[in-house]
């Protein structure tokens, strides 16, 4: 699961790198024109572009078959669409006419205050983002490359030899959403809150799964082809967002890890054009599940809606 903590980390140094397409105002003129100290900060990015994007487990996998030697999960282009030369492309959903849009037609929208917090102060920030377009290239399995040296002329380290593909790509359309995140203290609860509605959903387009251990020097990996999934609200277009993310130090003989915990209600879910063998063979049908709800326990004999995950390093 380490993985993808690394991929989160990555993500947020993917953001960082954008941080002077931000539009600033300080205290002092954000009390000016609201009446309200703080610090208001948008994030005027259209679109991110991630060329290859590698997560590498340096220490490989010593079980059944591994040789301990280090891999990485590598995301890369898969020549078609907005992938057809970068692995990642992140940009703001422009459907319906904008109408998964941020008013300001920002990225992203933060507002930020600090709190004395009755002794134990916190910063919150307030976050809103748009409607977001995900699209993701080609995702396997390679050779990590040796890391560079002091006198190497870059940093990248990439992949070497053969890359056994896991997916095809896939894309992701979001509805806008808002989060609250508490630094320091966090009287919410949380250090973040997620409680909003993503208006039209969670939608995953062209996701193919690829089985490379059937590919030959004349046959194609044989792959699982789904055309579009749709996730939202029991009888309902949109989806409610209700999440509290937690990161625990490390006590006693556990490490630390991240906790999830979601309390939103039941899904309706809505599985279009499933391919089996390759994306090119005719479909079986869609899939439909309504009302899905899943329960975490906890203690013996309670059952709570929602669900609970946790992430850490092994």
């Amino acid at each position: 699961m380490k993985k993808f903590t690394k991929l989160a980390l990555a993500a947020s140094v993917a953001f960082s790198a954008n941080a002077m397409a931000m539009q600033s105002l300080d205290d002092a003129s954000l009390s000016a024109t609201t009446g309200q100290d703080g610090l208001k900060i948008g994030i005027g990015i259209s679109k991110i572009e991630i060329e290859k994007l590698f997560i590498h487990d340096n220490d490989g996998y010593s079980g059944t078959g591994g040789t301990g030697e280090a891999g990485a999960i590598v995301i890369e282009a898969n020549g078609t669409g907005a992938t057809t030369a970068h692995g990642i492309v992140v940009g703001a959903n422009y459907d319906n006419n904008g109408a998964y849009l941020l008013e300001s037609r920002n990225l992203a929208d933060l507002t930020i205050d600090s709190d004395a917090g009755a002794g134990n102060p916190f910063i919150n920030i307030a976050a809103e983002v748009s409607g977001l377009d995900i699209n993701i290239g080609k995702i396997g399995v390679v050779a990590s490359g040796d890391e560079p040296a002091d006198t190497a002329t870059s940093i990248r380290r990439g992949g070497q030899g053969a890359t056994n593909y896991i997916l095809s790509g896939l894309s992701v359309k979001t509805g806008p959403m808002s989060a609250n995140i508490q630094l320091g203290a966090a009287p919410q609860g949380a250090m973040i809150k997620l409680e909003a509605d993503m208006i039209g959903g969670l939608e995953i387009l062209d996701l193919g799964i690829l089985d490379n251990s059937t590919a030959t020097a004349t046959r194609e990996a044989g792959e699982i082809f789904i055309e579009s999934i749709k996730l939202t609200d029991a009888d309902s277009r949109d989806l409610a967002l209700n999440q509290s993310i937690s990161v625990f130090g490390a006590e006693g003989t556990n490490d630390g890890y991240i906790r999830i915990v979601s309390s939103s209600g039941a899904h309706d879910n809505y599985v279009k054009g499933i391919h089996l063998g390759s994306r090119t063979a005719a479909s079986i049908g869609d899939m439909e599940i309504q009302g899905l709800q899943t329960y975490f326990s906890p203690a013996q004999g309670t059952y709570v809606p929602g669900a609970i995950i946790t992430i850490s390093g092994h």
